[in-house]
């Protein structure tokens, strides 16, 4: 009876216990490889902002899955996550994420409410997702490149760092032959107008080819939002961006060696 006592203590500690590596491996799928991942120019009003100890503020704009459809609830939205993992991150500084998503949206729309929506907070830093809804609706690219140089223009004058933030990897894009266009035209425009990029398409792309997840475990039901899973993951491959661009020094060196040096 001794012995059968204690083979049940074991077993009920063995279903309390923590599964051993859980916690690294939800780390490892939301992996993504560096040149996937860091930023090509240094973000050097946000980094000026933490080494003075202000209060840092975000304004995230883009369309729906800014706004966090398919989200179960607006706190796992990527901007809500966001903040979560910059807190953590820099627990000493006030961070705050604005997210001004509005579903449907397309470029033009998003840069014709940058003063009341964005320009009003001050940020430090401006996150653009935008291409989405362009894939979409439209079956040309003409103009929509000098819609975001508009966009990055106004935001620079007003002292912001810009992150351009490009289309999921979904299959109502991917079935749009216009999503490659849409791709190729944001990152021509991040890098002629020196911003970053987040290539969130490309992120994505790579969980799915490298079997992290399946397209279903990342895009809701409807083909084409983002759910808790892919929105957390973004929001934590976008945070280790974020910070890497803002290391000490990275401000003052020239795009290619910032990019060098966050590789380290």
């Amino acid at each position: 009876m001794r012995a059968r006592g204690l083979a049940a203590v074991a077993a009920a500690l063995l279903l309390l216990a923590p599964r051993a590596g859980g916690g690294a491996d939800e780390g490892l799928r939301c992996s993504a490889p560096a040149e996937l991942t860091r930023f090509q120019v240094p973000l050097p009003n946000t980094a000026r902002a933490i080494r003075r100890g202000k209060a840092l503020v975000i304004v995230a704009i883009g369309s729906s899955s800014t706004e966090g459809v398919g989200a179960s609830d607006p706190a796992h939205s990527y901007p809500a996550r966001l903040a979560a993992e910059l807190r953590r991150r820099w627990p000493r500084l006030t961070v705050t994420v604005v997210n001004k998503g509005v579903g449907g949206e397309q470029a033009a729309q998003m840069l014709a409410r940058f003063e009341r929506d964005v320009l009003v907070y001050h940020p430090q830093l401006v996150i653009w997702q935008t291409g989405s809804n362009h894939t979409l609706r439209i079956d040309s690219i003409e103009g929509y490149a000098d819609t975001i140089r508009q966009g990055i223009s106004r935001l620079k004058a007003a002292s912001a760092d810009v992150v351009l933030m490009d289309p999921q990897f979904a299959p109502r894009i991917l079935a749009r032959p216009m999503h490659v266009m849409v791709v190729d035209s944001i990152s021509s425009v991040g890098s002629d107008m020196k911003v970053a990029v987040f290539r969130r398409f490309a992120v994505m792309q790579h969980w799915v080819s490298n079997g992290q997840y399946k397209s279903e475990d990342i895009i809701s039901s409807d083909g084409l939002h983002m759910n808790d899973v892919s929105y957390s993951c973004i929001a934590r491959l976008l945070a280790g961006s974020v910070v890497a661009a803002t290391e000490p020094g990275t401000e003052r060196l020239r795009p290619h060696q910032a990019a060098k040096n966050t590789s380290r």
